[in-house]
């Protein structure tokens, strides 16, 4: 993507180019209007940076018409001249902050993360100022107040319930003086999360482990020897290995690395990632829980983790811990039964050692291939990350009756994607889907799903759809071999594809209830459930071939991959419900002074027993989930409780077969709701009850 250069006598407008010269050429900015590609796809390749701006500008200024409409209509308030208008003020806004919110985390440049950091501020400002436009909060008002008065379909007064609650939570109801003061909060928070996420990627793209002696790299796969010798010749030191804290390097050497120094550098250089010099993200954490603190006092509730809690299924952040630690407490017995079977192993190696937290994986591994003859060397081969996106693919095939056309002539924003034309079982389009699957510099650490449009149904009956893509940072092909998966990786490419049905498949009429736009702790379900199916007997006769021979993987190797399915689990559960605890006492914090962060890390686990081989899955400074955005502040523990939601679904089929039709339809019933419906009537509709939080235990091996 190259910028445009001006002239001296070039003028700028908001959609449109003027360079004049001896000739005159004309240039329209692609965001200004309805995209003329297949579905609408966004045409990255004509984007260029000199036009997100002034179509930011242009956004904005026609949301802006949009309320005043709104506010200036003299008929009664209803759910068609003010809630519907609400949910589509401004297409061109839509477009251009889809395509810059995506390439800011997948694909960042410098010039681009530059206009990012510029415009965020603007978008929270418009935000703020919509969200306390008193004359737009009157409408909004009387319909909420007057909603059993009137016989509205349930996703109406759903919307209107929902649109009333986010106006209050961003202080509609707050004094003009309270609500500069809370303008100026969130203000200052943007800054800060952009602070953090720029310290965080730079911290994760200049650590490095150059390694210059091969004996150094024994135990190492050599997927993982080949991909530290290119990246030290992209860095400048060809002959030599380099290792990141990216996850595919990362991992591999925790892992297999028999060199037992290496691992301690690797580990100790993840958990203090961002740390250090201009990267550290220590004082900015303190200043996002001060302002936080302010913003909830603002809005009054006695700590963050309460405001960010209370219109989530759990309600109380003290219902969320209390979750929690039913899983923690069984989970941490399991650790002191899985370090003790790893100090015998080790023992009887010779080793003088106590097992430490860069030992952990390492000597999980080495029980595995002892108690399971597992190997992931052997594994590899045969998940392709083509393979396992015809398994993905395959899935969804059987379940829901999708098919996957690629477009290899669609427009995307980097060589890696890939785009798809999905169909419905009747051969319709349904939406577009796009994968991104490799680790790059330009791209956020993690795996996720986002949308670049949501779907919807017009005013006039036509239906809009979506298009959806998943990111990963899965090691990349190299010279001798495609992308090999590790077990973890395929299981997060059914998870983010999880996600990608829950939007894909929607069905509602608006565009605020589409897709994932259900409460935080019910968005994990979809993803999380999908993920029983990475493993299936029956699905990996379908996707698991050899990637050199095209042979089935054996049923030996699937048996000893379900077999070990629930090893190391206590280690695994216990970081993650240790960080969602975390998560929480970040809340619940109202400082006045600076907190040391490390010293309250400490305290959090000393007072949860946290055993001394491992920490929390992530430490501050680099957990972005809950410093880099509100997004799942104070709601890491989502993840956990709607593991309880895909455990307890998953035992249903399991009992009835994996592939039940009826089943399945229910469950299709619940992706195409989207928040059209509340999520415990929706699985309530699917399993004829509630949930039951036993099926998790069992299915992470933590009781009997």
């Amino acid at each position: 993507m190259k910028p445009i250069i001006f002239g001296f006598c070039c003028m700028a407008a908001a959609g449109m180019v003027f360079l004049s010269g001896c000739g005159k050429q004309e240039r329209e900015n692609p965001f200004m209007k309805a995209y003329d590609t297949p579905y609408g796809i966004p045409p990255f390749e004509e984007i260029q940076i000199s036009d997100y701006e002034p179509a930011f500008d242009a956004g904005i200024a026609e949301a802006k018409a949009s309320i005043d409409s709104i506010t200036a209509n003299t008929e009664a308030p209803s759910f068609d001249n003010t809630i519907l208008p609400l949910d589509n003020l401004s297409p061109t806004l839509d477009r251009v902050v889809s395509v810059m919110f995506a390439l800011a985390e997948a694909d960042a440049s410098p010039e681009l993360a530059a206009v990012n950091e510029k415009l965020m501020p603007k978008y929270t400002a418009f935000t703020d100022e919509m969200m306390m436009n008193q004359a737009l909060f009157a409408r909004v008002k009387t319909l909420y107040e007057n909603i059993d008065t009137v016989n509205q379909p349930l996703d109406e007064r759903r919307a209107i319930t929902d649109t009333y609650t986010q106006f209050v939570r961003r202080g509609a109801l707050l004094s003009p003086e309270k609500q500069a003061k809370l303008k100026e909060v969130n203000g200052k928070l943007t800054d800060l999360y952009l602070k953090y996420n720029k310290n965080l990627l730079n911290a994760n793209n200049t650590f490095e482990i150059v390694v210059d002696k091969k004996e150094d790299l024994a135990g190492l796969p050599q997927t993982t020897i080949d991909n530290a010798a290119a990246e030290a010749k992209e860095r400048g030191k060809e002959g030599k290995w380099v290792f990141t804290l990216h996850a595919p390097s990362r991992l591999a050497v925790l892992q297999y690395a028999d060199n037992r120094d290496l691992r301690e550098k690797m580990w100790k250089g993840y958990t203090t990632n961002a740390t250090t010099g201009d990267n550290d993200n220590r004082p900015v954490i303190n200043q996002i829980l001060k302002e936080r603190a302010k913003k909830a006092a603002l809005l009054g509730y006695k700590d963050f983790a309460s405001y960010m809690t209370a219109d989530k299924m759990a309600k109380t952040p003290e219902a969320a811990e209390e979750l929690l630690m039913k899983i923690f407490v069984p989970a941490k017995n399991k650790v002191a039964e899985e370090v003790k079977v790893m100090q015998e192993l080790s023992n009887s190696l010779g080793n003088n050692f106590e097992i430490a937290p860069w030992d952990y994986y390492y000597f999980a591994e080495k029980v595995r291939q002892r108690d399971f003859a597992l190997n992931e060397a052997e594994i590899r081969p045969y998940f392709a990350v083509d393979s396992v996106r015809k398994g993905i693919f395959a899935m969804a095939n059987r379940l829901y009756g999708l098919t996957f056309e690629e477009m290899p002539d669609a427009p995307k924003y980097h060589p890696d994607v890939k785009v798809y034309d999905v169909k419905d079982e009747k051969g319709e389009h349904l939406a577009v889907f796009m994968t991104d699957y490799f680790t790059r510099p330009s791209k956020r650490q993690g795996a996720w799903m986002e949308e670049l449009k949501t779907s919807w149904v017009n005013p006039d009956g036509t239906v809009e759809r979506p298009i959806i893509y998943n990111v990963g940072n899965f090691a990349p092909p190299t010279a001798d071999a495609p992308a090999l998966l590790t077990i973890d990786d395929v299981q997060t490419m059914f998870h983010e594809f999880g996600h990608g049905l829950h939007g894909m498949l929607s069905r509602v009429r608006l565009k605020s209830q589409s897709g994932t736009s259900v409460d935080r702790d019910f968005v994990e379900f979809p993803s999380q459930f999908h993920e029983h199916w990475a493993f299936d007997p029956e699905m990996l006769k379908v996707y698991a071939h050899h990637y050199k021979t095209g042979e089935l993987i054996p049923d030996s190797l699937v048996q000893k991959i379900n077999a070990a399915s629930k090893h190391n689990m206590g280690f695994m559960t216990t970081e993650l419900a240790g960080a969602a605890l975390l998560d929480l006492k970040w809340g619940h914090l109202n400082p006045e002074g600076d907190i040391d962060v490390d010293a309250f890390e400490k305290q959090v686990a000393d007072e949860l027993g946290m055993p001394a081989q491992l920490t929390f899955r992530y430490r501050s400074p680099y957990f972005k989930h809950i410093f880099g955005d509100d997004g799942y502040a104070s709601g890491y523990y989502t993840y956990l409780w709607a593991e309880v939601f895909d455990a307890d679904a998953y035992e249903l089929f399991r009992e009835k077969g994996v592939f039940n039709p009826e089943l399945a339809g229910k469950i299709k019933h619940i992706l195409e709701s989207g928040a059209s419906e509340d999520p415990m009537v929706l699985y309530e509709s699917f399993a004829g009850r509630k949930p039951s939080a036993d099926a998790i235990l069992h299915q992470r091996g933590l009781v009997k």
